[in-house]
């Protein structure tokens, strides 16, 4: 394939995406790129930089947005209805085959939606983009613990999890220091490649404290489960939503327990968003789910390196 034809069959494909969402009346918008904000998540690495110019922020440090979630639920609680986001986002020290510290992100806002109705929503675009009739596969958090690996992660005590670890030979020369780091590795070494590649498969209700800015609940097992789930297809994940959080003390408390653990990993903390904490609380009710375009461009068009669906890498940037 030529660069004028893999230019064009990915011009295509994002002009389909925005024609999903204006034939279901879902508005685009626009976030800032650069932000007064961080991403206290202790698994990204923020891109800072610096600006100098008029006004209070001479000389004080911007981040290069991860996600437009934070702008995006700010225009949400000040009135916008569904509405969508296709562009770039940035994340440090991410480079290998599947990622690029540049890439282009669709994430959605869905009012009035559940978590369960946003599941449904992400199959019907997908099998719309790729004109596909895939099969599906739902699994709880719980259910593929115990399908693939006969462990009730919710009853798992930190040395259990560290014994499968071992069992399986996963050594990547540290030792996890917490059960969601020791579940991290094992979802992503021992579950994933356990998915059927050629089915959508949707990973949800995970851990609470895995819930990030999602609600949490209470399953029927009895367990605190975040309201989040996780898309697969063709070894790769693909997106991530969450019915939202929409208490902003809870989030804050959230935010500052992140930016703890990232001082304990040896990064500065991030100064979090307080403009949309100011708002989280007039939130409607709604779910949403940020996912990575390149990615499944890689999946469709059964692509190993995200290189070949980008028209420039980072080393060619």
């Amino acid at each position: 394939m030529t660069l004028q034809e893999r230019l064009g069959q990915r011009a295509v494909f994002l002009r389909a995406i925005r024609e999903y969402f204006y034939q279901k009346n879902i508005i685009e918008v626009d976030t800032p790129i650069l932000s007064q904000f961080g991403n206290p998540d202790p698994a990204l690495l923020n891109f800072v930089a610096t600006y100098h110019g008029p006004g209070r922020l001479h000389q004080k440090p911007l981040f290069l947005i991860t996600s437009p979630e934070y702008h995006m639920k700010r225009l949400l609680a000040a009135g916008v209805e569904d509405c969508y986001y296709l562009g770039k986002v940035f994340r440090d020290g991410e480079l290998s085959s599947r990622h690029n510290p540049e890439f282009t992100m669709l994430e959605w806002y869905r009012l009035g939606f559940s978590l369960e109705a946003l599941m449904d929503e992400i199959i019907l675009l997908v099998q719309t983009l790729t004109e596909k009739n895939l099969a599906v596969e739902f699994y709880t958090y719980r259910e593929a613990f115990e399908t693939f690996l006969e462990v009730n992660p919710f009853e798992a005590t930190l040395d259990d999890l560290l014994a499968l670890i071992k069992k399986h030979n996963i050594d990547l020369g540290f030792t996890p220091k917490d059960r969601d780091e020791a579940f991290d590795l094992i979802v992503s070494f021992l579950i994933e490649p356990a998915f059927d590649p050629e089915k959508l498969t949707l990973l949800y209700h995970y851990p609470a404290s895995q819930a990030s800015l999602a609600k949490i609940v209470t399953d029927d097992a009895g367990n605190l489960v975040g309201k989040r789930f996780e898309l697969y297809w063709k070894g790769l994940e693909l997106a991530n939503g969450y019915e939202e959080l929409t208490d902003s003390k809870e989030q804050r408390n959230r935010f500052e327990n992140e930016n703890r653990a990232r001082e304990e990993a040896g990064y500065r903390a991030v100064p979090i968003d307080e403009k949309m904490l100011e708002v989280l609380d007039d939130l409607p009710y709604c779910s949403g789910v940020a996912m990575g375009v390149d990615r499944l461009m890689m999946a469709l068009w059964g692509k190993s390196k995200i290189e070949e669906v980008v028209p420039f890498g980072l080393d060619e940037a």
